[in-house]
């Protein structure tokens, strides 16, 4: 299963119930991040999660309210004694702008590994995720990301035994690891079945409604996406800002299908964001206004 919390849903600046964006995942083990604006170490707090889990950093884009809480991040790793690496990931310019963070935090016990982004899509994986960032379109060079874990096919015990491989392989087997044994090579599809549904998040901000954000959002467990402005009359000024409207969200929605989609990054001066939910709604019935430690846990099928 795939835990999924949503730490701040601000954008632009912070309010006392609302922090600036972030979004953290837990994976076996591993957790992953996305972005980590001010107020991220607090949430993560509140929530009861752990930092030192925390092994990848994704960024969307180097505005403040996207990165600003990376410096006291990294510091409180470090002072938990972490010395396992972690991995940033962001676009070009990625290791200057962290570096130049790092001038308040220059000392830390764990290496940092960077991986910059360049291309218009890029496809890595990282402790069991496979992770797609794919280029939008805000006024400076911006990614939206989707999370995927993939699941292989069942194990077929019957065939297992028919071809007689020992019961110590099995595991490996299962798996997905090819197995070399003094009687040859054992390979994951002579036991599973076809691979299985897995999971599927995607996620993007400060962007606007570009049709390549819906092909890679399609058919997602939660898909959760910027909704800037709900009031009708701004949206000119998300055309101007490069950010959406609720009903430009929505559409996204409507085209991508997802089983929930969440809305997130928030103007300031929207302070009660479900006042329009209802309209967002007519587009696309699954759709929710994300709020500050707004939580999921999604599971496979059975």
């Amino acid at each position: 299963m795939l835990d999924v919390c949503l730490l701040g849903t601000g954008g632009m600046m912070p309010l006392p119930r609302r922090r600036l964006t972030s979004l953290l995942t837990r994976y076996n083990g591993s957790s992953l991040l996305i972005d980590c604006g001010e107020g991220t170490q607090v949430a993560i707090k509140e929530r009861g999660w752990a930092f030192k889990p925390i092994d990848t950093i994704c960024f969307t884009h180097y505005h403040a309210d996207h990165i600003s809480g990376l410096p006291g991040l990294l510091l409180t790793m470090g002072n938990a004694d972490r010395t396992e690496p972690l991995t940033i990931i962001g676009p070009k310019g990625l290791e200057r702008v962290v570096n130049a963070l790092r001038v308040i935090c220059p000392e830390l016990p764990f290496p940092i590994h960077f991986h910059e982004v360049t291309e218009p899509e890029v496809k890595l994986e990282r402790n069991g995720y496979q992770i797609t960032a794919f280029r939008v379109q805000h006024n400076v060079v911006c990614y939206g990301y989707t999370l995927e874990i993939p699941r292989k096919g069942k194990f077929d015990v019957e065939r297992a035994k028919a071809q007689r491989i020992p019961v110590r392989y099995w595991n490996p087997l299962q798996k997905g690891e090819t197995v070399e044994t003094p009687d040859g090579i054992l390979t994951p599809d002579m036991v599973l079945g076809p691979d299985r549904r897995g999971l599927k998040v995607a996620y993007c901000t400060d962007t606007r409604p570009v049709e390549r954000i819906a092909e890679h959002a399609a058919g997602a467990d939660l898909f959760i996406c910027e909704g800037m402005y709900g009031e009708p009359d701004k949206a000119a000024k998300a055309k101007e800002y490069r950010h959406m409207t609720f009903a430009e969200a929505a559409q996204l929605g409507k085209k991508a299908q997802p089983k929930a989609m969440w809305l997130t990054h928030f103007s300031p001066s929207l302070v009660y964001p479900e006042q329009y939910l209802e309209d967002a709604r007519k587009i696309f019935p699954a759709i929710e206004t994300g709020k500050d430690g707004k939580t999921v846990e999604l599971k496979f099928d059975e």
